[in-house]
């Protein structure tokens, strides 16, 4: 069994309820009440008590975790480096999600940064692959013209995904990174200094309509998605990653321009691995997590300063003010769910794994 100890929570863990039943993120803590669901949340924690051998009281993991105090997990697939859930209910769940790190042997892992790795980790990993699949596929065409830089539009500019996203992108030679956000978040989006420019929602007639562009949606506001669609005529590709404007959600179908096509990154990860083989991709990306990661965490101008807070009754009233939308941008979220009795189960003889 394992104590959650620091689980991050985003608008990516919106994400994951507001996309559930489309992705499949309700199967991997299954509840046995209809109606209900357990959102996961990437995160650590510290195994109390095992009956593997494999696996020792004490470890510390990071991994996929319900939003609860403690999981029971079956290790298998062994290494030095990590183990897999091997529960029954996961088997047919993608394997980048039922994979369990070691932090004594996990190359991302530094102990000074952890509440940053817990609220930056996956969604990084997200946008790095975001602009890699981009790049991969030459951008769909909109940097065809040398003349003039590709716009690549960014909605829900202030979240972590999107502005890890932007970080990647700035580097690159021939696009201007366009973050749209609320007026609110403009000061902040602004001070990353990853975009080219950021814009309130409704300041879209400010940009050119004929620019060749790409739209990179982690909001999934329909009425916003539309607006874009139909604005700009030389739109290469529409591409779906979240869904922070829960309120405004709907569908894409019908829009002017391409499809909007929801971006699936352990798909990427397959890909890439097997371009590059999966030694040089970890490598690569762990390379690339430790430059964004010397930005966010700078201490003269922090990207991100995180919070902690305790106990289930924090829990349920920081979701809240993440689902609304609310709150400093520049503030992360971590919570920790384990009573001071559950912490004590470490001093216990094993009993479960």
């Amino acid at each position: 069994m394992c104590a959650s100890t620091a689980l991050p929570l985003t608008s990516n863990n919106i994400t994951y309820a507001a996309f559930g039943d489309a992705m499949n993120y309700w199967s991997f803590f299954p509840v046995a009440q209809e109606g209900w669901g357990v959102i996961p949340v990437w995160g650590f924690g510290d195994v109390v008590q095992s009956l593997h051998a494999g696996v020792a009281v004490g470890e510390r993991l990071y991994g996929y975790f319900p939003m609860a105090s403690s999981v029971v997990l079956a290790p298998t697939r062994l290494s030095p480096t990590s183990f897999s859930d091997g529960a029954p209910h996961r088997a047919a769940l993608h394997g980048v999600y039922n994979q369990y790190m070691r932090c004594s042997a996990d190359p991302f892992y530094t102990a000074s940064t952890e509440d940053a790795q817990a609220l930056l980790r996956p969604l990084y990993i997200t946008s790095w692959l975001i602009d890699d699949f981009l790049a991969d596929n030459a951008f769909f065409g909109a940097m065809a013209d040398a003349s003039r830089p590709a716009v690549m539009l960014l909605s829900s500019a202030s979240s972590k995904t999107a502005y890890g996203t932007a970080f990647q992108l700035a580097r690159r030679k021939g696009i201007e990174v366009v973050g749209l956000t609320s007026a609110a978040n403009v000061d902040f989006c602004q001070s990353l200094s990853c975009y080219n420019r950021v814009l309130p929602y409704d300041q879209l007639d400010q940009l050119n309509a004929t620019v060749p562009c790409v739209y990179i949606d982690f909001a999934g506001n329909a009425a916003l998605r539309e607006s874009i669609h139909t604005r700009f005529t030389q739109l290469a590709y529409s591409c779906s990653i979240g869904g922070t404007h829960v309120e405004q959600l709907g569908s894409a179908k019908n829009l002017p321009g391409p499809k909007a096509a929801l971006f699936f990154a352990p798909a990427q990860i397959k890909k890439r691995q097997g371009d590059w083989g999966s030694q040089d991709f970890g490598s690569r990306l762990v390379q690339a997590w430790q430059q964004f990661l010397a930005h966010v965490t700078n201490p003269v101008a922090p990207w991100l300063v995180p919070e902690r807070h305790e106990g289930a009754v924090a829990m349920a009233s920081t979701y809240k003010a993440v689902l609304g939308g609310q709150g400093d941008p520049r503030k992360g979220h971590v919570l920790n769910l384990v009573s001071r009795s559950q912490s004590d189960l470490q001093h216990t003889p094993p009993s479960a794994s």
